[in-house]
């Protein structure tokens, strides 16, 4: 074979035929046959597409998916600083709450899910929840946290008229009396730390909430019982019909204020626990503490706070005792009830056995006006007094066994309904409001 220098094609030097050799090996491969596409049912498709094994690229990505760990929820509060300005809808996590407050994450569960009214006294922070305050106070802030009842910050019309925002304006002013001089009243509040403002604020709050749902349950209270008072002065003449939608009322409202009867308990406790042990009020001195003077309960004067916590005591057992005497007087009428719907019962009792008193005479006089006319042979038909004198005893012995019945039901004494009151002494309290 010839050097490839010496090679010409059409008068081209071999320098110039070599990519012409490239490109007719490219034509080359272009010509040779390529895999026909099959065709086949979805099925064989699917099993062959998963039998088929997966690209490196796809894999990869699949083996890099990690399972996303939930977002933290948030909790939402107010914010109050120490000259009284207001910071609404800040939101922290948990451990921001954590690690900014020095608490602990049972405390943070008991504001956010706990029920029961409690104070949580910390080394610079006091927890509250009361009622339906959620509170916690420092040295130099209060944070308000939100209760799911709050308005939300697309809906800024509703935060003026609400309980917190009553709480917040009232904290404001309180705040801010530290500011005045020149009369007595500043000159108190002057005095107060400002953990001790921030108590007096949410306890007064707590009071005049409890007072305004007092105040929603006594007056359908005292409607219902007035009316089912004036339904037993008039029971006596129409046997003592009772209406069923006001025992229905009485019912779902005996469970309403025996609700609030055990949240304004709870309230009560919660402050009394803290009144019981003076270490738990020296600790309430935050400002005293972080200046380090730690007030110690055997030493140090302590009046201030208890005198602060003693007159919100009182508050609330007064309202605490009311709404107790309340439930008292509910069940109490609820018992009256269920006597006279026991008398009534009893009368219908008796009226049915009566009945069957003279039933059963009927019966007996009918067993012996039976024999007369049984379809056998008797001679006493023979005689003209026969259908007379049968008739005559059938009567008397069904009257016989009548009057008998009647006088054994005589022995039982029925409850004279009338000597039933339905509302009793206590209620009158209620009643005459």
């Amino acid at each position: 074979m010839p050097p490839l220098a010496a090679l010409t094609w059409r008068g081209l030097s071999a320098n110039h035929a070599l990519p012409c050799l490239g490109n007719l090996r490219y034509c080359i491969a272009r010509l040779q046959p390529q895999p026909r596409p099959f065709f086949c049912a979805p099925s064989l498709a699917r099993s062959l597409a998963i039998d088929r094994p997966r690209s490196r690229r796809h894999a990869s990505h699949t083996d890099d998916r990690r399972p996303l760990a939930p977002a933290e929820p948030g909790i939402r509060y107010t914010e109050v600083d120490e000259h009284g300005t207001i910071t609404p809808f800040v939101t922290s996590t948990r451990a921001e709450l954590l690690s900014k407050y020095g608490l602990a994450p049972r405390d943070i569960r008991k504001i956010d899910t706990s029920k029961l009214s409690h104070i949580l006294i910390r080394p610079t922070t006091v927890l509250l929840h009361l009622f339906d305050f959620k509170v916690l106070v420092q040295r130099n802030r209060v944070l308000l946290f939100d209760d799911g009842k709050a308005p939300s910050p697309e809906c800024p019309s509703q935060i003026l008229s609400t309980p917190r925002a009553d709480l917040l304006r009232d904290l404001q002013d309180r705040i801010r009396q530290q500011q005045l001089e020149g009369q007595g009243y500043d000159e108190y509040y002057k005095a107060l730390p400002y953990e001790f403002r921030a108590l007096e604020a949410v306890l007064g709050a707590v009071v005049t909430q409890l007072e305004r749902e007092l105040d929603a349950i006594h007056e359908p209270a005292a409607r219902i019982l007035r009316s089912l008072e004036e339904d037993d002065a008039s029971a006596a003449d129409d046997g003592l019909v009772m209406d069923r939608r006001k025992l229905r009322a009485l019912l779902g409202l005996s469970d309403r204020v025996t609700r609030f009867a055990r949240r304004a308990e709870l309230v009560r406790s919660a402050v009394e626990d803290v009144l019981d042990y003076d270490d738990r009020l020296a600790a309430l001195y935050l400002t005293d503490r972080a200046a380090g003077r730690a007030r110690r309960a055997a030493h140090d004067d302590l009046t201030a706070i208890e005198l602060l916590l003693d007159s919100y005591y009182k508050a609330y057992d007064e309202i605490a005792q009311e709404a107790q005497n309340l439930v008292s007087s509910i069940r109490n009428t609820e018992e009256s009830i269920s006597a006279i719907l026991d008398a009534n019962r009893n009368l219908l009792m008796v009226l049915d056995l009566k009945f069957r008193m003279g039933t059963l005479g009927l019966a007996t006089g009918s067993f012996v006006t039976g024999f007369y006319a049984m379809n056998i042979f008797s001679h006493i038909r023979e005689f003209d007094w026969a259908f007379p004198g049968v008739s005559a005893t059938s009567a008397a012995l069904a009257v016989a066994i009548g009057c008998y019945g009647l006088l054994v039901l005589r022995k039982f004494h029925p409850i004279d309904s009338g000597a039933i009151d339905l509302l009793p002494s206590d209620l009158s309290g209620y009643v005459s409001d």
